[in-house]
């Protein structure tokens, strides 16, 4: 960190407006050579947006390290949230809290100076880091939604869950997300700081082949993939419990009742409560990891509309995945809500209490979507 910009001892460069300093001016010497030369050509980013993005990763980071440290406490500590299923959830968790604990604050230190200042070694450590757990949240979600399409589609055909096949799983998603994550120590793709020079990831600027193709089968094997899959579970998912809707509804009606559902869960549709879970899993892991996608697309084929402002929105987009996640695998749970309010009764009102122990005690005796969110 020798030779780094010192606030107060040269306000021009470090919390000036940057005058006709271009990105890279503010660039140490050891990092010189591990920046790609594409980010030469745009000034220095204002210190404005600098504060801005270095106080919101701050904000996020203590947002998804409180909800995520509670995740995977209520989830390890309650005998009957601890599952085969809910393993998953807590595998979640872990990615999310390490990815904001290891990478929120060096990123905002890293704005107050203005440029990257720990280093190489460093910043391939934070790019690898990054890929571990951004790679791991979107399998480990993949998973449950896979877990998901064995209860509900298959049903009574499908093989139970065991502890030992989830411990197997979760083996999987750590293998296949740290080969993407170390590949580029062996010489195929590489790291480099990207943006405004405040953090490190994929170097989808490099023009060797490469980087160039390790970041498109990347990019295949960590999104388009795990998005298909995930598209696939879901629609036969939501299928599925509409056909069992539609079934009751018809048996209900020969019946000549209103429903087949017991007094406490009349009110309760499966089918719209499963579209919203789906829905919003879907459009969350899309709003999230698309624009780093198009990112490295675009920087594979060099097209002009890269800049360090759009590149940085990018990587915060992707970081605040790991805010949203416990609340749509965790806090839509029952049983973890009612876990929740147990462990911290003040976080809810007494009209709420009395809605999570009736879910609670619902979810106890059907399985049901949220059983499996």
């Amino acid at each position: 960190m020798s030779g780094f910009i010192k606030p107060g001892l040269s306000a021009g460069m470090a919390y000036g407006n940057g005058g006709n300093q271009s990105v890279i001016d503010r660039v140490l010497p050891d990092m010189l050579e591990m920046t790609p030369k594409y980010w030469h050509q745009f000034p220095a980013l204002n210190p404005i947006w600098q504060q801005v993005l270095g106080s919101l990763v701050m904000v996020l980071c203590c947002i998804s390290l409180t909800g995520n440290s509670m995740v995977m406490y209520i989830f390890a500590t309650t005998k009957s949230l601890r599952t085969p299923s809910n393993l998953f959830i807590i595998n979640l968790a872990f990615f999310d809290f390490c990815m904001m604990f290891f990478m929120a604050a060096p990123m905002a230190i890293n704005s107050y100076y203005g440029t990257w200042i720990f280093g190489p070694m460093a910043c391939d450590i934070y790019g690898a880091i990054g890929s571990l757990c951004g790679c791991g949240s979107i399998y480990t979600m993949t998973m449950i939604a896979f877990d998901r399409y064995n209860v509900i589609v298959k049903g009574l055909s499908a093989k139970p869950l065991t502890i030992a096949g989830a411990l197997h799983r979760i083996f999987w998603i750590w293998a296949l997300s740290l080969a993407w994550t170390i590949t580029p120590f062996f010489g195929w793709g590489k790291y480099s700081p990207e943006g405004n020079l405040t953090a490190c990831g994929t170097d989808y600027l490099a023009k060797d082949f490469s980087s160039r193709s390790y970041v498109f089968i990347y990019s295949v094997g960590s999104w388009a993939v795990p998005l298909v899959l995930i598209c696939y579970s879901y629609y036969y998912i939501l299928s599925a419990v509409s056909a069992h809707e539609k079934n009751m509804r018809e048996q209900a009606k020969k019946m000549n009742v209103a429903s087949l559902r017991s007094s406490d869960n009349q009110n309760t549709n499966a089918e719209a409560k499963l579209a919203k879970v789906a829905l919003m899993t879907i459009s969350l892991w899309f709003m999230a990891w698309t624009p780093y996608l198009v990112i490295n697309v675009v920087g594979v084929f060099e097209l002009p509309i890269l800049t360090p402002l759009f590149t940085i929105w990018g990587l915060i987009f992707a970081k605040a995945n790991s805010v949203y996640n416990p609340i749509v695998y965790a806090i839509s749970h029952p049983k973890y809500r009612a876990a929740l309010n147990e462990r911290f009764p003040k976080l809810f009102s007494e009209k709420t209490k009395a809605t999570l122990t009736s879910d609670a005690t619902s979810a106890t005796t059907a399985v049901s979507s949220e059983e499996r969110a």
